[in-house]
C-alpha cells in the first residue's frame, strides 16, 4: 500500500513529466535540431536533473514527445466519435490530422537527426 507522501511524489513526478513533454513539444517545434535539453528544462520550469531523470537521453525525450503526440491524435478520434456522427467525426479528425502534420516541420528535422 502506498503512503500519501508516495502518492504525492508520484503525482509530482507525473506532473513534471507532462510539463517536460509539453515544453519539449514547443521548443522542438520552434528550435528544431538546435533545441537544447537545458532550454527544454527551463521552458518546463524544472531543473536539468529532473529532465534527465525522466529522459536520460535526447533520443528518449524526442521519442516520448512523438509518442505522446500520436497518442493524443489517435485518442482524439475516439472522443470525436463519442460526440458526432461517424462521417462528421472523420472529417473533423482529418482536419485535426492536417493541422498536426502542418506543425511537424521542426519535429521532422529533429526525428531525422536521430536516424
Amino acid at each position: 500500500m502506498t503512503s500519501p507522501r508516495q502518492r504525492a511524489t508520484r503525482a509530482d513526478a507525473a506532473r513534471n513529466r507532462e510539463q517536460l513533454l509539453e515544453a519539449a513539444t514547443r521548443v522542438l517545434a520552434s528550435s528544431g535540431t538546435e533545441a537544447s535539453m537545458r532550454a527544454i528544462a527551463r521552458e518546463a520550469g524544472v531543473g536539468i536533473g529532473t529532465l534527465y531523470r525522466h529522459f536520460p537521453t535526447r533520443e528518449s525525450l524526442v521519442e516520448a514527445v512523438y509518442r505522446d503526440q500520436v497518442v493524443r491524435l489517435t485518442s482524439g478520434a475516439r472522443d470525436l466519435l463519442a460526440d458526432m456522427a461517424p462521417a462528421v467525426a472523420l472529417r473533423r479528425w482529418m482536419d485535426l490530422f492536417g493541422d498536426w502534420i502542418a506543425t511537424k516541420n521542426g519535429m521532422l528535422d529533429t526525428l531525422l537527426t536521430l536516424v
